[in-house]
């Protein structure tokens, strides 16, 4: 919880990535709140526990509400996700942001390839996250990242990364 505040705060693209990774934390316990309480939420520190535990057992219940329990985002996920990618969409068709477009050309034809194998239904910004999810779980697995996965993530990093910055400057 306190993580996903403060990630929330500076940089969506990473909150958006930790939800995801909090989504899958509580399905490898089987959304079992005593689980991920016992297994869990009892390695932070103590002053954090009962909130942490809180909002764990809140999130369970929204994934069971939501029907989300063994794969999708929970709609609050989603409408964070829609939020970014109206501006990624805002941000392309402003002829004055000339170097979002040049980030985004560069990193299009990743785009287009990792489309090209996915669910094409998906926004692009969305598709550039789940690549870099995908890519943090295979370093999580200790698995090789190809050179040219390597040149893909820069691209779409250095397109996200000034999403972020234009999405956060117009919340403030």
């Amino acid at each position: 919880m306190f993580i996903a505040k403060e990630l929330k705060k500076k940089n969506v693209c990473e909150y958006l990535l930790y939800m995801w990774q909090i989504e899958d934390t509580i399905r490898a316990f089987g959304c079992d709140t005593d689980r991920i309480q016992s297994e869990y939420v009892s390695r932070f520190p103590e002053e954090q526990r009962k909130d942490e535990g809180e909002w764990f057992g809140y999130l369970v219940d929204m994934m069971r509400d939501e029907q989300v329990m063994e794969k999708g985002h929970l709609q609050m996920n989603k409408g964070t996700l829609s939020l970014l990618s109206d501006k990624h969409l805002e941000l392309l068709a402003d002829s004055n942001e000339t170097e979002y477009s040049a980030l985004y050309y560069r990193a299009l034809p990743f785009i287009v390839e990792l489309r090209a194998h996915g669910d094409k239904s998906k926004s692009e910004v969305e598709t550039c996250l789940e690549a870099l999810y995908g890519v943090m779980m295979l370093r999580l697995q200790n698995k090789e990242v190809t050179k040219e996965t390597a040149t893909a993530l820069k691209h779409i990093s250095e397109l996200l990364a000034t999403l972020n910055s234009k999405y956060l400057e117009e919340k403030k």
